[in-house]
């Protein structure tokens, strides 16, 4: 275990990182730490490095998307042991004793600590963390790649579960992107009939190799038309704003429309629209450490994984602004070489 860590940090707002060592101090009793293999990057990385929502503290070391060895467990850990590869993704610690944590919410815990919020993540060579936060990965899934999984993955994922869509249920996807890639394969393999909304064309080919049986262009009205009243769950995955209306009009009865991007902007709702399809909206964050294996489980029987471009950390500077340039496709992993 070391005494101290490496990892790339950021002074102040959207600076360039930089190499720092840190001090972790003795390791809690019941954390364990990460030797880190890999670490994907993803919007809220980039979110809080420019301290978008107020909550960043610098320097700052970001990722959360972590696949490594657990190399040390702290005296009252037996659940993991050293040399478990293990996947951790945006939370990193709970209280495990309010109603949420005894109920399997953990991650509506209101004491959750997120793996980048007021601590140092995973653009580094050792990461810490809770036990009960940390997914061991089995043998038969590519280690390589899943560190998405971790973030990305279950924010899609978990929605299936909490609400309970059916494998029979028609199903929308708004957005072909770092979420809406991973959301396509998995409710594909979940048994459902996918549409994808997109508002570039030229990602058509590209949804129906990722899953979706049909592609709608979201900025054409005859196309959003056709779809009137046939949808029962629609999944947003996008931060834009768009025509809410004609998305709220493709439900059907009891139909729900789902966010799980951060769309910045209030949602107009006409709730005469929703009152008489008996329909609803909700929005959810990542998800449990219990829903987390189940995704993991999931995505290994049904060979999901998500499409990665790979950039060694040291070169963590230039994949962040590929990711700001828009050019990831579909998510970026880094590749530790400390």
């Amino acid at each position: 275990m070391p005494d101290v860590i490496q990892g790339y940090a950021a002074s102040a707002p959207g600076a360039q990182l930089e190499l720092i060592r840190y001090e972790p101090g003795p390791l809690g009793p019941d954390q364990v730490e990460i030797k880190v293999e890999s670490c994907g990057i993803c919007h809220s990385d980039l979110s809080m490095l420019d301290n978008e929502w107020g909550i960043t503290r610098y320097p700052f070391i970001g990722g959360h998307e972590v696949i490594g060895t657990i190399c040390a467990v702290g005296s009252q850990v037996s659940a993991r042991t050293v040399g478990q590869r293990v996947g951790l993704g945006w939370n990193s610690q709970s209280c495990l004793h309010c109603p949420q944590c005894l109920a399997g919410d953990q991650h509506l815990c209101s004491q959750v600590v997120g793996t980048i919020t007021g601590r140092h993540g995973g653009f580094a060579d050792y990461v810490r963390a809770q036990w009960i936060w940390t997914t061991p990965l089995p043998e038969q899934m590519d280690a390589a790649s899943a560190g998405p999984l971790f973030c990305g993955g279950i924010t899609v994922f978990n929605p299936a579960l909490q609400f309970g869509v059916s494998p029979v249920a028609r199903v929308g996807v708004i957005g072909i992107g770092g979420l809406g890639h991973m959301a396509l394969k998995f409710l594909r393999s979940w048994g459902c009939e996918v549409v994808a909304f997109t508002s570039t064309p030229q990602k058509r080919d590209e949804a129906l190799r990722l899953g979706a049986h049909q592609v709608v262009n979201s900025t054409d009205p005859d196309e959003m038309e056709s779809l009137r009243g046939s949808l029962d769950f629609v999944l947003v995955t996008v931060n834009v704003s768009l025509d809410w209306s004609a998305i709220i009009a493709t439900l059907a009865p009891k139909g729900r429309i789902h966010f799980v991007g951060a769309t910045l902007e209030p949602v107009p709702v006409h709730i005469m629209q929703m009152i008489m399809a008996q329909a609803s909206l909700s929005g959810s964050p990542t998800g449990s450490p219990s829903h987390i294996a189940t995704m993991v489980k999931f995505a290994t029987r049904h060979q999901i994984a998500p499409q990665v471009e790979y950039f060694p950390m040291s070169k963590i500077n230039d994949a962040i602004e590929h990711l700001r340039a828009g050019k990831a496709r579909y998510r970026i992993v880094l590749e530790s070489d400390f």
